[in-house]
C-alpha cells in the first residue's frame, strides 16, 4: 500500500464555549461586590452602557430580583421586560401605572431599606438637586469617614525613635524594627545584626532595651515570657515571687498549681492574686496597632419570614442596574460611515446586550438555588442549627434540574442575611450522621451544636471526655464514633478534656 496524500471529510460533535457563555459562567462565581467591580469597568470600556440612576423613573429590576414562597410550593415568576414588550405594554417610558409614592412601596423589603440607607448615606456619589447636606442625611455629613488610616505599629515605633534617637542608634532602632512582626515580637539576632551594620553587640543591645521602652509595653520582645516581664515592670509587679512564676510559664500551662506554688514559694491566695495579675498583660501587644479596619460582609441575598412562606430577595443595593442607551447607539451609527467603525459599534451594542441579559439570568440562578436550599433547610430557618439537615450539591441541582457544577458556582463567595443570622450558601451543605436509630440522618452541623451544647454544660468537677460525648450522643440518636467526635470538637474550637480541666483549675483559682 502506497504512501501519499489524501483528503477525508469527517463529520463530529463538540461542545464549544464562546465568549459570552465564558463570561456568564464567570458571572455566576462573583459575589455582588465582585459583580460591582466588574460593570464598572465594563462602563469605562462600553459606551453604550450606562448605570441606572435607582431613582423612581427606573420601574422594571428585572426577573428573579424577588421571589416569595409558601413553604413547600414556590411561587410562580415575575413577567420579563421582553414579555410586556411583547403584549404591548412596553410603548413608553413608565409602561406601569403605579403610583411611587404610594405606601405600597415604602420599605417593602431588606433590600429597599438598604437601598434607601446607601442612598442617604450618600453613597450612591453627588448630592441630590442643590439641596445643603443633601446625600447625608439628616444629621448632617460623618466626618470620621474622612479620617486618614491609623498609624501602624511599625510607624508608630519609627516615630517614637526619632524623638529619642540619632546618629548611629537611630540607624540601629530602625533595623531592628523592621524586624518586629504585627504582634510586637523581635525576630532579629542581635549578633547577626551588629555584624550586618558594623557596630559592638553592646550597642545593638542597648538600643534593643530603649525600644521595650516604647509604646505598647511589651514591644520588642523576644519570647512570650520576656513580654510579660516588661508589662509587670511597668506595673510595678515584678517582684521575686512573680519573676519565678514568669520563668515557669511551661508549668503555669500545664495546671500544674500545687507544683508552680512550691516554686514560687506563696499560698494559694497569693498565686490567685498573680495568676489575675497575668491575666491583665497583653501576650500580642502590637497587635492593637497592626490590626486593619475590618471589613463588614455584604449580604447578596435576604431571607425573611412573610406569612407562612418565606421572601427571597436579592440585594440591590451593591447591585447597579445596568441600561443599554440604544438612541446613543442609534445616533453614533447614523453619524459615520466607516466600515470598521460601525463593526465596533455593533460589538459595543451586541457586548452590552449580552452583558444584561447574562446579569438577569445570573440573579433568576440565584434565586432558583436559594429558594431551593430555604425550601430544604426550612427546619434550620425556623428552630435553629440543630435542625439542619445533611444537603449536598447534588441533591440541589437534581432538584431545579441544573448542573451539580452550576450549583457549586452560585454558592461561591455569596451571603445570606436572615433572621438568624448572617450565613455563607456553602454552610447548609453538610455531610450526613446517620441515625443510630434508624431514622433520618442528621446534619454534621446539628451534631457540633449538640457537642458544643454538652460541654458548655458540663460539669467543671466532672470534665466530660470524648467517649463520654459519644454515649451522651448516642442516647440522643446519633450513631458517631468517637475519632469523629475529636475532629468536630476540634473544628469548633474546644480543647480536650484534658485541657479544660486545666482551664477550669485556673479559672477557679482565679476566682478564689
Amino acid at each position: 500500500m502506497g504512501l501519499g496524500p489524501r483528503l477525508d471529510l469527517r463529520q463530529s460533535q463538540s461542545l464549544v464555549m464562546t465568549p459570552q457563555l465564558q463570561q456568564a459562567i464567570r458571572l455566576l462565581a462573583l459575589s455582588n461586590l465582585e459583580i460591582e467591580t466588574f460593570i464598572a469597568g465594563e462602563l469605562e470600556k462600553n459606551p453604550l452602557l450606562e448605570a441606572a440612576s435607582g431613582g423612581p423613573e427606573d420601574t422594571s429590576l428585572g426577573e428573579g430580583a424577588d421571589t416569595v414562597f409558601d413553604a413547600p410550593i414556590l411561587s410562580s415568576e415575575t413577567a420579563s421586560a421582553d414579555s410586556l414588550i411583547a403584549q404591548g405594554m412596553g410603548t413608553s417610558d413608565n409602561p406601569l401605572d403605579v403610583d411611587f409614592g404610594a405606601e405600597t412601596f415604602i420599605d417593602d423589603g431588606p433590600g429597599d431599606r438598604a437601598a434607601e440607607h446607601s442612598h442617604s448615606a450618600g453613597l450612591g456619589g453627588g448630592v441630590a438637586s442643590g439641596e445643603m447636606g443633601a446625600g447625608f442625611g439628616e444629621d448632617g455629613p460623618d466626618f470620621d469617614s474622612f479620617a486618614g488610616a491609623e498609624m501602624g505599629l511599625h510607624e508608630h515605633l519609627v516615630a517614637q525613635a526619632g524623638a529619642r534617637l540619632s546618629g548611629v542608634e537611630l540607624i540601629i532602632a530602625g533595623q531592628l524594627i523592621g524586624q518586629i512582626d504585627d504582634a510586637g515580637y523581635l525576630e532579629a539576632d542581635l549578633l547577626q545584626t551588629a555584624h550586618n551594620l558594623n557596630v559592638p553587640l553592646y550597642a545593638v543591645e542597648s538600643v534593643l532595651e530603649i525600644i521595650q521602652s516604647f509604646d505598647p509595653t511589651g514591644v520588642g520582645a523576644r519570647t512570650l515570657s520576656e513580654c510579660l516581664t516588661l508589662q509587670a515592670k511597668e506595673a510595678d509587679r515584678y517582684d521575686p515571687c512573680m519573676q519565678l512564676m514568669l520563668k515557669n510559664l511551661d508549668i503555669l500551662a500545664k495546671g500544674a498549681l500545687p507544683q508552680l506554688r512550691r516554686i514560687c514559694g506563696v499560698d494559694e491566695e497569693d498565686l490567685a492574686d498573680m495568676i489575675s495579675e497575668l491575666r491583665n498583660y497583653d501576650p500580642k501587644p502590637g497587635l492593637r496597632f497592626g490590626s486593619s479596619a475590618t471589613q463588614a460582609v455584604v449580604p447578596d441575598l435576604f431571607v425573611t419570614p412573610r406569612g407562612s412562606g418565606w421572601s427571597i430577595e436579592v440585594n440591590m443595593a451593591t447591585l447597579p442596574r445596568l441600561l443599554v442607551n440604544r438612541s446613543y447607539y442609534v445616533e453614533l451609527a447614523g453619524g459615520t460611515h466607516d466600515k470598521n467603525s460601525k463593526a465596533w459599534l455593533a460589538d459595543c451594542l451586541a457586548s452590552a446586550s449580552w452583558l444584561v441579559k447574562a446579569l438577569d439570568q445570573r440573579q433568576k440562578t440565584i434565586i432558583k438555588v436559594a429558594s431551593e436550599i430555604v425550601k430544604q433547610q426550612e427546619e434550620f430557618f425556623r428552630k435553629g442549627v440543630a435542625h439542619l439537615r445533611p444537603l449536598t450539591l447534588r441533591m440541589v441541582a437534581e432538584a431545579i434540574g441544573m448542573h451539580e457544577s452550576t450549583v457549586s458556582r452560585v454558592t461561591s463567595n455569596k451571603y445570606l442575611s436572615c433572621p438568624r443570622g448572617l450565613f455563607e450558601l456553602k454552610y447548609f451543605f453538610t455531610s450526613a450522621i446517620q441515625s443510630s436509630d434508624g431514622g433520618d440522618a442528621v446534619s454534621a452541623e446539628a451534631v457540633k451544636s449538640h457537642i458544643k451544647a454538652l460541654i458548655a454544660n458540663e460539669d467543671p468537677r466532672k470534665i466530660l471526655s470524648d467517649d463520654t460525648l459519644v454515649d451522651l450522643l448516642r442516647e440522643k440518636g446519633f450513631d458517631i464514633a468517637r475519632r469523629t467526635v475529636a475532629k468536630y470538637r476540634e473544628a469548633i474550637g474546644i480543647g480536650s478534656s484534658v485541657q479544660r480541666r486545666r482551664q477550669k483549675a485556673l479559672g477557679g483559682s482565679k476566682a478564689a
